[in-house]
């Protein structure tokens, strides 16, 4: 068998499981984490420096030159926040007003929505391409890459393994994961990837499926809720409405080539509430698995076994 080495850690606000195998050494391990960190630092909300929050401190002000990589992926959430199909880059203060899964979580009024509501259109983001600038037009928006940066940093890693000439590892950011190479487990070279029970625990699978070398994202509402006047209000708001989506799904699990296109994929299929006509005739998009918060479980383009 061939030699496996592991590095866990803490960074993304998550645990971070980090496995390559045949390496002699922990070089590739080390380089990923160095990465982590440095990418953590630039696009963080959670600190008060950092070049995503130089933009959201300007906030009605004035434009903020980024690098040219945080540019890029700012343009791309932004581009997706205004596809408007549930995922919004801007929606922090939304978030903030329910505050789900935190003390103080409640059921805002309408009128409070409202006001949140008119800072989170990502019309109101002006992108500058030619100078890198990013500028929020309005007082108290707030742009936050939380829901896209997971993906994003994977993808790095897999891109600064294969610079190392790792043949296979597993990136593990959190329950968002993205393989590399050929399993070293199966003559077929194919990995043996577990699908989370969103009813259950972490770690406790509705099944596995066995796809080559992908990335695999979960969306769903079973992490935190708020209990009130026996309602219960789960954490993902839907842009479109300022409140919990109202939906018959409990998780999607998506599987894709990219991890930070697995990432917006979830997310839209999520919010779809299934399948989106046509989604694969991407040959990104390798298949999905639907649980359904009564119980049942549809798979898409995948087989699905115990």
């Amino acid at each position: 068998m061939m030699t496996k080495r592991t590095k866990t850690g803490h960074a993304l606000g998550t645990r971070i499981v980090l496995t390559v195998y045949g390496e002699q050494d922990e070089a590739a391990l080390d380089a990923a984490f160095a990465l982590i960190e440095s990418e953590e630092d630039r696009l963080t909300v959670n600190r008060d420096v950092s070049e995503v929050m130089s933009v959201n401190h300007a906030a009605g002000q004035t434009p903020i030159v980024v690098s040219s990589a945080t540019y890029r992926l700012i343009a791309q959430a932004v581009a997706a926040s205004r596809e408007n199909f549930g995922f919004n880059a801007l929606i922090g203060p939304l978030v903030k007003l329910w505050h789900i899964g935190f003390t103080g979580a409640h059921v805002p009024t309408a009128d409070a929505i409202a006001a949140k509501m008119a800072l989170i259109d990502p019309a109101g983001v002006a992108l500058d391409p030619a100078n890198h600038s990013v500028a929020l037009m309005h007082a108290g928006m707030e742009l936050d890459l939380g829901g896209i940066a997971k993906g994003y940093i994977a993808d790095q890693i897999r891109s600064l393994w294969r610079a190392y000439g790792v043949a296979a590892g597993i990136i593990d950011l959190g329950g968002n994961l993205l393989f590399v190479g050929d399993s070293p487990r199966r003559t077929d070279g194919k990995w043996v990837i577990g699908v989370q029970d969103p009813a259950k625990s972490r770690h406790t699978d509705l099944g596995v499926v066995v796809l080559p070398a992908c990335s695999a994202v979960t969306s769903g509402i079973y992490e935190r809720f708020l209990e009130l006047d026996g309602h219960r209000y789960h954490h993902l708001l839907d842009p479109r409405t300022g409140s919990p989506l109202e939906t018959e799904l409990a998780g999607v699990t998506v599987f894709t080539q990219d991890s930070i296109q697995g990432e917006l994929e979830a997310k839209r299929l999520f919010f779809h509430g299934g399948p989106v006509p046509g989604w694969r005739d991407n040959p990104q998009m390798l298949g999905a698995v639907f649980a359904f918060q009564d119980g049942h479980v549809e798979t898409d383009g995948l087989t699905l076994t115990k």
